[in-house]
């Protein structure tokens, strides 16, 4: 191995630690007071009721772990969002689990809470999984009421949700397993299946205080909207159970005579593992966003027993497409290319730019993927599309519609990683957030903005410069220096992918090892949806 791979494996296993760490921290939730609160009430924490309902030793691919983070610093934070959400698995039947952290402000609703509600019920949708609620919330965060409530994509949304997947057929159990109150009330209601757990689990409009200054009538919460009342009385939920566990184990038994819906059809053989080794991603993959790499080199180490059938190669040479294995599952891939190539007029470094015969390419291959039911792999390290009069006088703005057309029109599922840079409409064009990725995740490595750190800032600069000059105020040699950190250090800050992750532009930030388990559990959970057949729309020619 030479220098430059060893200061690459160095770098990225870093950025990996650092990653391992803040997982570690975010999934204490609101801390081991809080912790220890709840097991005080006996009762289990957010993530203790999801380990105890999936089936023990499977896979648990969260969604939104770092939602929230960096976030409401005035209000104490969110981590996680108040939420735990993910696929899991519970009988061998994938599912989403969804479960309030009441470890973090007592499970109430913050504006991001609302965000990584509807996700998790999205993904649910999308794949037409069934989905489990575990709620134990104090309701809407008031202090934000503003930010949460009367808006499309705001509290509310969820209920209307609700009602959708029931006309979809989709299986929606919850359990209360705490509070629940005022319109949060309504989520496991509308549920097909609502469990309660006795003393803990209570669900009411308004609670006993509210009821009070409401209507002057005196009742304690337990005989408003505990499991006696709501099971015995009102009806409003099916059982009551002792604790935790048993209200969890009931749920288990549910699902283990849930029905079983028609496939997708999506292809799968025996899965083997790359003949390359993945854990050289660290070495091939340069944390500098200048240096020039081989996408193969990232691919081979991605991909069963290494093997990738590329589509054009000599042709379109800035991206790389073609059709391989991810755990068995067949794929169609498109990455950026960044290697340094040999042309007639010398060397040329692709840096990830998209250029007119790359993006005509990119759209037949998301063509023939449809036409296979191949599901699609996108490996964002994009700077954009190629600009200057060369470019635009050979039709990048038409070939580049092209491409986004194509993948916007796709009907297979897409899974995009952003490994790198994640730059402009290059983010639209590989299937950035906007264009309804199944599933979305970032390497420690990626950046995502509009442009570059360096470029961003020197433009921010010089407009600031220009806007102070206009006032007739004039900026020393070192206060411009001075001036241009400042907006270099905050661009930074929001180039971050844990930034994109906080706010969920993505579904989380992985190690780059956990891609194929991330890519074999989304296209395991989008079979289940069978997809309509694919239409392009118009493309010019």
């Amino acid at each position: 191995m030479d220098l430059e791979y060893n200061k690459n494996e160095d770098q990225i296993k870093l950025l990996c630690s650092q990653l391992h760490a803040k997982e570690k921290k975010t999934k204490m939730g609101g801390g081991e007071k809080k912790i220890k609160e709840q097991h005080d009430k006996g009762k289990l924490t957010a993530r203790e009721r999801i380990d105890y309902l999936r089936d023990k030793n499977s896979s648990f691919l969260e969604i939104g772990l770092f939602a929230g983070d960096g976030m409401y610093a005035e209000q104490g934070g969110c981590p996680s969002g108040g939420v735990v959400a993910g696929i899991g698995y519970i009988h061998g039947r994938q599912c989403v689990l969804v479960a309030n952290d009441a470890t973090v402000k007592a499970g109430a609703w913050f504006p991001i809470t609302a965000k990584k509600n509807l996700r998790a019920q999205e993904v649910a949708m999308e794949n037409h999984l069934p989905i489990v609620y575990l709620v134990d919330s104090a309701g809407v965060f008031l202090p934000m009421q503003d930010e949460i409530f009367p808006d499309k994509e705001h509290f509310g949304r969820q209920f209307r949700n609700n009602a959708k997947m029931s006309s979809m057929g989709l299986v929606q159990i919850a359990a209360i397993m705490g509070s629940c109150v005022a319109g949060g009330a309504y989520l496991p209601i509308m549920s097909d299946e609502a469990m309660i757990v006795d003393k803990t689990g209570s669900i009411f409009l308004a609670g006993s205080y509210l009821v009070k200054a409401a209507i002057g009538e005196d009742i304690d919460n337990e005989t408003l909207g505990g499991a006696t009342t709501h099971c015995e009385v009102s009806g409003v939920t099916d059982n009551k159970f002792p604790n935790d566990q048993a209200c969890l184990d009931y749920i288990r038994n549910l699902f283990d005579k849930i029905g079983h819906n028609e496939k997708a059809g999506f292809d799968r053989a025996d899965p083997t593992p790359p003949k390359e080794k993945p854990e050289e991603i660290y070495g091939v993959f340069p944390v500098d966003r200048v240096k020039p790499y081989d996408t193969l080199d990232v691919i081979k180490r991605l991909v069963d027993r290494s093997e990738f059938e590329e589509y054009k190669p000599l042709y379109g040479k800035t991206l790389v497409c073609g059709y391989a294995r991810i755990d068995g599952w067949a794929v169609g891939i498109i990455a950026n290319q960044r290697k340094t190539v040999k042309t007639k007029k010398g060397e040329m470094q692709m840096g990830g730019v998209i250029y007119s015969d790359s993006a005509d390419k990119a759209a037949r291959f998301i063509m023939n993927c449809n036409q296979r039911k191949v599901p699609l792999v996108f490996l964002q390290d994009v700077s954009g599309f190629m600009v200057g009069s060369r470019a635009e006088h050979g039709g990048i703005i038409k070939d580049g519609a092209k491409m986004v057309n194509a993948m916007a029109n796709s009907t297979v599922p897409k899974f995009t990683f952003i490994i790198g840079n994640s730059y402009g409409a290059g983010n639209y064009a590989m299937c950035g957030k906007a264009y309804d990725p199944r599933l979305i995740y970032a390497w420690p490595t990626a950046q995502i903005a509009v442009m570059s750190g360096n470029s961003a800032a020197k433009t921010l600069l010089q407009i600031r410069v220009s806007s102070l000059k206009a006032q007739g105020k004039t900026i020393s040699p070192e206060e411009e220096k001075n001036l241009l950190k400042e907006i270099t250090d905050r661009y930074n800050d929001q180039l971050s992918p844990y930034y994109a992750a906080s706010r969920l532009w993505v579904d989380g930030v992985i190690d780059p090892l956990e891609t194929r388990r991330v890519v074999s559990m989304g296209i395991e959970a989008a079979n289940h949806a069978r997809i309509k057949k694919f239409n392009v729309g118009v493309i010019q020619t």
